[in-house]
């Protein structure tokens, strides 16, 4: 943020707002994380504060705290609808268009409040007063831990707020492993710990919980992966079929699409799940090295996201999906192979 936008931030919380809090459609631990902490800290300011998540989110993120206050855009519309239209401030964060909320979106566009966007993702949209936007960030928590940093006031970050952060920067980093894993984002971490993030429980919290199912719908994924050598790609699908068979919930692929990373020679993995309801084919991506799977998602697939994460979508068949993947690929084989 640079120094205006930091004027224009104190300016505005400087006096009681009612104010939205508000992550993308199908919420990850960085989305709640950033929100709930976020909330946390504006709330202990004084202001009236409401997380809104435009859907459900999984289970293993459900213990975190301040979950119990989240309202759910699905379940609890004309009371979600009430707050976004009598708010002064929405915050939107770990994402940077409004398409990203899903059928939030008409609500957000005809809000009359300030928007304050918070986001790491590439090519953001204008639609905020106040754009704080930083591709090369580990996290939207890491950066919310900035945003409380560059308002002066990392002394009121608590043992809540920092487990928030703390889950979020771990999921959204596997771990620490991801490039974007900075010195600085180590830095942050170990503040967070020592203003109350117990980092063991909460990697045990996220990860292992699992249910059977869950574990039986990861053999099928795996049992269903494709490896594609010429290429250095593994791709994995899942059907709708499937998913029923073993009682899919929320949450549950999870993860998943990063087995195919860790084939020795493969630089590219992705999976495709069937969503009937939807009637989409829902695709993720991700890449080690220099190849962008963002810009593949963005070309192809209707999606987008980091140059080594991204998500996409597919509105055919699977069968089509997989056939329109193939003829694409054939194309890259010299990015892929450099």
């Amino acid at each position: 943020m640079n120094s205006a936008d930091i004027t224009t931030v104190k300016s505005i919380l400087s006096q009681p707002q009612k104010i939205a809090i508000i992550p993308h459609r199908n919420p990850d631990g960085d989305a709640m994380g950033s929100c709930l902490a976020l909330y946390g800290f504006l709330k202990a300011k004084g202001h009236t504060v409401f997380v809104i998540a435009p859907n459900d989110y999984p289970k293993f993120l459900k213990w975190m705290p301040g979950n119990d206050t989240v309202i759910n855009f699905e379940r609890e519309n004309p009371k979600a609808k009430e707050i976004i239209d009598g708010a002064s401030v929405i915050f939107t964060l770990d994402f940077n268009d409004l398409s990203r909320v899903g059928q939030m979106e008409p609500v957000l566009q005809e809000a009359k409040a300030d928007f304050i966007m918070i986001d790491h993702h590439q090519q953001p949209s204008d639609y905020a007063k106040v754009t704080y936007s930083d591709v090369t960030m580990s996290s939207t928590c890491e950066m919310v831990y900035n945003f409380i940093d560059f308002l002066g006031e990392t002394d009121q970050i608590d043992a809540d707020m920092a487990t928030n952060l703390y889950t979020g920067i771990m999921t959204d980093t596997g771990s620490f492993k991801y490039r974007s894993t900075s010195s600085k984002t180590h830095r942050v971490v170990a503040e967070l710990i020592d203003k109350g993030a117990d980092n063991m429980e909460i990697h045990r919290e996220v990860f292992d919980t699992n249910s059977p199912s869950r574990l039986h719908l990861l053999g099928v994924a795996l049992s269903n992966m494709v490896i594609l050598p010429e290429y250095r790609t593994a791709y994995i699908t899942l059907t709708q079929e499937e998913l029923d068979q073993y009682n899919f919930n929320k949450g549950d692929t999870e993860g998943f699409v990063n087995y195919g990373l860790t084939l020795e020679g493969i630089i590219f993995a992705l999976i495709f799940i069937e969503n009937r309801e939807e009637g989409i084919i829902k695709i993720s991506l991700r890449s080690v090295g220099d190849f962008s799977v963002n810009e593949f998602a963005r070309e192809h697939f209707n999606g987008g996201g980091h140059t080594n994460a991204a998500g996409g979508r597919s509105e055919t068949s699977m069968e089509e999906t997989i056939s329109k993947f193939y003829d694409i690929l054939k194309t890259y084989k010299d990015k892929l192979n450099p």
